[in-house]
């Protein structure tokens, strides 16, 4: 009789803990689904697309309902062989896809935009690891067919102008099908996509080439707009375009000397921003600057490079918007920008990924919360509460 008493109350014991130990993996598997899954639904889910205002210049057929829905983002980063740390790499990828993936099935955007910068490795990568990084990427950043992604070309994937090489240009080409100097036209929208890292004016074999596609491209524009600079004899063999001042994505920034007038919570950190910008290095020289402005007369800028979010105006009337890195390896607060695009208007707004540091509270948190269910569990934090309560027994009795 004693014996099945004491078999009963291991059982019961035995259950207790089991049932104890389910909680605690029940527990901890909630925290990582969240953090590492739902998190990116709960943040990117509070994006909406702009609205296009319109105007008086604004037809009745280009609506908010009829804009082209565009994802800009830049400085994806993707780490190489040489200095990426595996852990690194894959704390950093997933938080990127999942991201992105979970941006496509909320947003369902038109044109996904992808400002240079895709790895981190590309001006040293061998071809293995070049191959290697192009299938990492493509498993993060893959898209529906009702979605089209197109990548610019930045000094991590070809290198800075005194290590890019045609080699490294058309290994880049390849891969993306994308030509320097390209101008694609979606929804009546001219987009024109520059290599910036070939905008040295130098003279080198690839900066000639990419200036002379910039140049033919301009032409056309031109010709498409009928500026009166522009005679009908000299525009009467062009293929017209639509009648749409262009958009110019990049990577590189045209010229401004510093980040001291960008404001914003993703603009550069007060002690960067007075720090004065290299010419070819961190912007495009001005000279360069001035070639793109004159030959395209474009309505906006997109550029990345700098990791950082500034929005300045060339020419007193042409708006530039600098998108911040994608990649936590770069920033606390990543993020992209929505926009809605027209021929003759647009308008934009930002979207906030998951605060890093912010997931790092929660899991802080929980793991706090996690020994004390432990300690609690085992009994170890029984004598305080048990000695507070004496305490307060004899006052109350006193």
């Amino acid at each position: 009789m004693l014996s099945s008493s004491l078999t009963t109350v291991k059982n019961l014991h035995l259950k207790k803990r089991l049932c104890f130990l389910l909680k605690l993996v029940c527990f901890v598997t909630s925290v990582l689904i969240f953090c590492e899954f739902l998190i990116y639904y709960v943040v990117i889910f509070q994006c909406r697309w702009p609205e296009v205002k319109g105007g008086a210049h604004m037809g009745e057929k280009e609506t908010s309902d009829s804009a082209l829905k565009a994802i800009i983002l830049a400085d994806t980063h993707l780490l190489g062989e040489i200095k990426g740390h595996w852990f690194d790499k894959l704390r950093r990828e997933w938080q990127m896809e999942r991201s992105f993936q979970t941006a496509l099935w909320l947003l369902q955007p038109d044109i996904v935009f992808i400002l240079g910068d895709i790895f981190d490795e590309g001006k040293w990568s061998s071809p293995q690891a070049w191959a290697d990084d192009v299938r990492r990427f493509r498993k993060m950043f893959k898209y529906p067919v009702s979605t089209e992604l197109v990548v610019i070309v930045g000094n991590h994937d070809i290198g800075f102008h005194y290590e890019m090489t045609t080699y490294k240009v058309n290994r880049f080409e390849k891969v993306f099908n994308l030509t320097s100097g390209k101008l694609i036209t979606r929804k009546g929208i001219n987009f024109v996509l520059v290599n910036s890292v070939a905008m040295e004016g130098d003279g080198c074999a690839v900066c000639r080439t990419s200036e002379a596609k910039l140049v033919t491209l301009s032409h056309r524009l031109n010709c498409s707009q009928q500026k009166l600079n522009h005679s009908n004899k000299g525009c009467s063999d062009v293929e017209k375009l639509p009648a749409s001042e262009p958009i110019l994505l990049q990577h590189y920034p045209l010229y401004r000397k510093n980040d001291a007038e960008c404001s914003g919570e993703d603009s550069a950190p007060p002690g960067e921003k007075n720090i004065p910008f290299k010419e070819k290095y961190d912007v495009l020289s001005q000279e360069a600057s001035q070639k793109l402005i004159w030959w395209f007369h474009p309505r906006l800028i997109l550029s990345g490079h700098t990791h950082s979010a500034c929005e300045v105006l060339h020419a007193g009337k042409i708006p530039e918007i600098s998108v911040p890195s994608f990649s936590w390896r770069n920033r606390n607060n990543p993020s992209f920008i929505m926009g809605s695009i027209t021929p003759t208007d647009f308008s934009l707004q930002k979207c906030f990924l998951p605060y890093e540091s912010r997931v790092f509270t929660i899991y802080c948190a929980a793991g706090v919360l996690l020994v004390i269910l432990i300690l609690a569990h085992v009994q170890l934090l029984t004598p305080p509460f048990c000695f507070a309560q004496r305490l307060i027994s004899k006052h109350k009795a006193v």
